[in-house]
């Protein structure tokens, strides 16, 4: 994917994914629009391509967040990082299996912001880190059943040939 398209999206989702969590009253859990996206990135795209486009995504949830500056975008590259390597062992080529390899970092992605966030908080308001990531995860497979089709049209859209000399 290219990466202004892919920042683009990541802003629109983010957005998007912003005022259903407000809409729909979810204080603990969130939709990790993000991690869908570097997921993808981790299987389509290549190495210097994803990385930068999984930090500038990092980056864009680091400034919606409200969490410290650069938790999310080194999660996001680590993210990316840690997917290249898992789909070199699995085969992800249908929606389902991109739901679950979707889930799958964001687990790994939102137990490592618990504990980084851990390291850097005061006593006592750490008891909530871990409660919400299984609705999150949930609510991450649903949204990455609902993108993939939507990836994979910008992706192929990225493959043809864009005029005669080409």
């Amino acid at each position: 994917m290219k990466f202004l398209v892919t920042v683009a999206l990541a802003l629109a989702l983010l957005t998007l994914e912003s005022v259903v969590v407000k809409q729909a009253g979810l204080v603990l859990g969130r939709i990790d629009v993000t991690v869908v996206l570097v997921a993808f990135l981790a299987l389509r795209a290549t190495m210097l391509e994803g990385a930068v486009t999984a930090f500038a995504v990092g980056y864009l949830l680091d400034l919606m967040s409200g969490q410290p500056t650069g938790l999310y975008t080194f999660l996001a590259v680590f993210t990316f990082l840690v997917g290249r390597l898992v789909s070199t062992f699995v085969d992800v080529r249908g929606a389902m299996s991109f739901a679950l390899f979707a889930m799958g970092a964001d687990v790994g992605h939102s137990v490592l912001a618990a504990f980084f966030t851990w390291l850097t908080v005061k006593e006592g308001s750490t008891s909530s880190l871990l409660s919400g990531v299984p609705l999150q995860v949930m609510l991450t497979g649903a949204a990455a059943l609902a993108l993939f089709p939507l990836l994979r049209r910008f992706e192929a859209s990225q493959e043809r040939p864009m005029g005669l000399l080409r």
